[in-house]
């Protein structure tokens, strides 16, 4: 029995070192957006990111848009390019249960329609970015913007990130920092990275000098 549960354990950290090992390996292959940070307020971060292109599309629901983007990024666009995948997954107005394996951005529209986006790598722009050959599917590009990020691990639960939210936002008003957009999540890892290895922030838009 001693040398069963021995043996269970072992079995149970050799994967847990290569769930680990796959999880670096992940981050170290996956090209972050890149951003300046410009102040630290208490356990946040007033970050300035460049301007970026990102290609999006709405859908009826989450999977129909996520299909939609990868097919782009896997070639279905009028150069046949495959575009290098970046992080983080942005999410708005509602949990964050996607895939968390694409640079992708969600909010929701009018009804139960759902606004999917990638970030494509910071070499392209407005006019280096392949056209899609989906009409469904659109570039846009994204200003230079300032944002204030919390960071925190764990399971990106609803009920989690709306903490982490609101504290977020607690410490911006205290300190009087002046939100200039709706909050949402941003996701690093995929959906099989252990929880304690998780990089999870929630995020707004604020005011800044242009």
């Amino acid at each position: 029995m001693v040398r069963r549960s021995l043996a269970a354990l072992g079995l149970i950290g050799g994967l847990l070192a290569a769930v680990g090992a796959a999880n670096l390996y992940q981050r170290v292959t996956t090209e972050d957006v890149p951003y300046t940070v410009v102040a630290r307020l208490d356990d946040a971060e007033l970050r300035r990111y460049p301007s970026l292109v990102r290609v999006e599309t709405t859908a009826d629901a989450d999977a129909v848009a996520f299909r939609r983007l990868f097919r782009y990024i896997a070639g279905a666009n009028a150069a046949g390019d495959a575009i290098a995948m970046t992080a983080p997954v942005e999410v708005t107005g509602r949990g964050a249960t996607i895939p968390m394996t694409a640079p992708v951005e969600v909010a929701t529209d009018d009804g139960d329609a759902v606004r999917m986006a990638f970030y494509l790598p910071p070499g392209y722009d407005a006019e280096s970015a392949p056209r899609p050959t989906d009409e469904a599917v659109t570039l846009v590009t994204v200003p230079e913007r300032t944002l204030a990020v919390r960071r925190f691990s764990g399971r990106p639960t609803e009920n989690r990130v709306v903490r982490e939210t609101e504290v977020l936002l607690t410490a911006l008003d205290a300190a009087g920092v002046a939100v200039a957009g709706e909050p949402f999540f941003m996701g690093y890892d995929p959906p099989w990275t252990l929880p304690f290895l998780r990089r999870n922030e929630v995020a707004t838009e604020v005011e800044s000098e242009r």
